[in-house]
């Protein structure tokens, strides 16, 4: 018998409410595990979070598959490996906007134009900061957290730079390079030769292929283990741009990635 809109209407609160309750109950065990310094047994985990021994079970079973807890030994569990990737994305991230703030300021003030702090995620960037004023000449057309394809943006182009020749093939074939205006990259052929000139100048540019009017150049920021970590770029209406910010763009990407600990000739 097939099942009426108000039928599915009626089911999915009670979805959303059995997910959300699989989410708190997993964040009660994983902060029943970060209350302890060894590792702790199931029988235990329950008894702290008040939850009956077979849900606790089937719940770290799936944390395990997701590398969130280890199993230790049979009925034996701690924190995995996977919290601590993350936490330290989310503090290479902070830490790149503390250092970076005064610096965008110095640069925005010497331009006059926009400038934007990104990082990479998944197929796109993301805008996690920026200086900028009425001045600028511009309306911002990416808010903080907006997001845009890689092979679009300055930014992106250089994480593209870092990758190499597979990683780039599958990105083209995830995204198939749709552009946004006429002068979008929309072929392999030209992506490479863009990337090829990204690596050679150490810089990237976008003439107008995200938003028409608007260009942008980027330098890369990298952190103490010379990975590229973020892009700082310069938008500005098209007929504004000057090549002559290049260089000043360039020293201060330097600089932030010098408050990280980055040391040239660690680039990887």
């Amino acid at each position: 018998m097939a099942r009426t809109t108000d039928d599915l209407s009626a089911t999915r609160p009670q979805t959303e409410g059995m997910a959300i309750q699989v989410i708190e109950r997993a964040t009660r065990l994983l902060d029943a595990l970060a209350s302890e310094r060894e590792p702790v047994a199931l029988k235990q985990l329950a008894a702290v979070t008040g939850l009956h021994p077979s849900t606790a079970h089937r719940i770290l079973n799936d944390l395990v598959l997701a590398r969130y807890v280890d199993r230790v030994d049979n009925g034996i569990y701690q924190l995995g490996m996977r919290l601590l990737e993350l936490g330290s994305l989310v503090r290479g991230r902070l830490n790149v906007r503390e250092a970076a703030i005064d610096a965008m300021q110095a640069l925005h003030k010497l331009t006059g134009q926009t400038v934007n702090l990104s990082i990479q995620q998944g197929d796109e960037i993301v805008y996690v900061d920026r200086a900028w004023s009425e001045r600028s000449g511009m309306q911002v057309v990416r808010a903080i957290g907006g997001r845009a394809p890689l092979h679009l943006t300055s930014t992106g182009k250089l994480f593209l730079s870092v990758a190499d020749a597979r990683q780039v093939r599958a990105y083209v074939t995830r995204t198939g390079l749709a552009g946004n205006t006429r002068n979008s990259i929309t072929e392999m052929d030209a992506l490479e030769r863009e990337l090829a000139l990204v690596r050679r100048h150490g810089y990237a540019r976008d003439n107008e292929e995200l938003e028409l009017g608007v260009r942008c150049i980027a330098a890369g920021i990298r952190d103490d283990n010379g990975r590229l970590v973020a892009g700082l770029s310069i938008s500005a209406p098209a007929e504004r741009l000057q090549d002559g910010w290049v260089q000043q763009l360039v020293e201060t990407a330097r600089t932030i990635s010098g408050a990280l600990g980055f040391e040239p000739g660690r680039a990887s």
